[in-house]
């Protein structure tokens, strides 16, 4: 017993530093991540940026999906408005922008879902969005509905 005394002693002093709040001040050299992250201050792909867009949109979001319904259904020549209606057949949710003289929304569509709006007929339209790290673009000049899919 007398022996293990010593080793005891050695041993419980030897945990007690490991947990030393000492500071030493070391010159290690700085390791860069690999690949390296863009200059602007975020690492986010833009596929990261649309997904987060889309969660927040989603939250959101008010549907036109009657009004799209009784377009494509019984359109009518008289009405001063249409449907553009967006089909995503990717793996990735998008946001859709859709943008024109006095008009702007932004349509959170899950991955292979429909999206719709609308729009006032004879006016062009911005039409875009990101598709897993794709770009969509497109301007169209509306009268009557339109359709469109989008894949990645």
């Amino acid at each position: 017993m007398k022996k293990l005394l010593p080793y005891s002693i050695a041993l419980i002093t030897f945990l007690n530093s490991c947990g030393s709040t000492t500071t030493y001040k070391t010159n290690y050299p700085v390791r860069k991540p690999y690949p390296p992250t863009s200059n602007t201050g975020s690492s986010n792909t833009s596929a990261t940026q649309t997904e987060r867009e889309y969660q927040a949109l989603i939250k959101t979001y008010k549907s036109e999906t009657a009004e799209v319904l009784t377009d494509l259904l019984n359109g009518s020549e008289d009405s001063p408005k249409t449907s553009i209606t967006v089909e995503n057949n990717s793996r990735c949710n998008m946001v859709l922008t859709i943008s024109g003289n006095n008009y702007f929304k932004k349509i959170p569509i899950a991955a292979n879902k429909i999206g719709s709006a609308m729009v006032l007929k004879n006016q062009n339209y911005n039409i875009s969005g990101m598709v897993c790290n794709s770009v969509y673009q497109k301007t169209k000049f509306v009268t009557s509905s339109y359709n469109v899919t989008v894949s990645n």
